[in-house]
């Protein structure tokens, strides 16, 4: 691999991890309901587990209500199930033989704090997978200019591309990070 091409893939590999971040922070609870809230779950469906969005719609009833209407009316009781038994959600569905509804409680202050903690332990892992991919584009940098592929001048302004690159990165994982610590704090 040559080294012009580590920087594009570090930057590649730098969006998608930012990118899988603020996905991890979607399924975090806030007290609103939003679908993807329930985009992990997997249902047991037709004799194999599929992911909820597969089997049902989930719709957004109002601020604090889920509605999943699946769509062969034999499987809502795996629905609702699945919704139970997901013991990080805390959530308690319930169903009316044709529609699945989700009330969404209200965080409490310590539920608020717990949260921010999961905020800060998800970003920090952002931030090893960032630094690890920083990492290896230096190295295959490094290891192209001493090989003598590379010239001193085009390793000082490659790897200024990649810490560049970097610096985005940690800086829209930051800003994701703030926004959701602010979501969940409002009350």
């Amino acid at each position: 691999m040559d080294s012009h091409q580590a920087v594009s893939d570090a930057k590649q590999k730098f969006d998608a991890a930012v990118e899988h971040f603020r996905d991890e922070l979607k399924k975090l609870r806030t007290g609103r309901a939003h679908p993807s809230m329930l985009d992990g779950i997997m249902v047991e469906a037709y004799g194999t587990l599929m992911p909820l969005n597969q089997t049902a719609t989930v719709t957004t009833a109002d601020a604090q209500l889920l509605q999943i209407t699946p769509f062969d009316p034999g499987n809502l009781q795996p629905i609702a199930s699945a919704i139970r038994n997901n013991q990080a959600l805390g959530l308690n569905p319930t169903d009316d033989g044709r529609v699945v509804r989700v009330p969404i409680p209200s965080l409490t202050e310590e539920r608020r704090r717990e949260l921010t903690k999961v905020v800060s332990q998800r970003q920090e892992d952002c931030m090893v997978t960032l630094r690890n991919i920083r990492h290896d584009a230096l190295d295959t940098i490094s290891r192209a200019q001493k090989d003598k592929q590379l010239g001193e001048d085009d390793a000082k302004r490659l790897e200024k591309q990649v810490e560049d690159a970097m610096v985005k990165a940690r800086t829209d994982a930051e800003f994701a990070s703030k926004a959701k610590d602010q979501e969940i704090m409002t009350v």
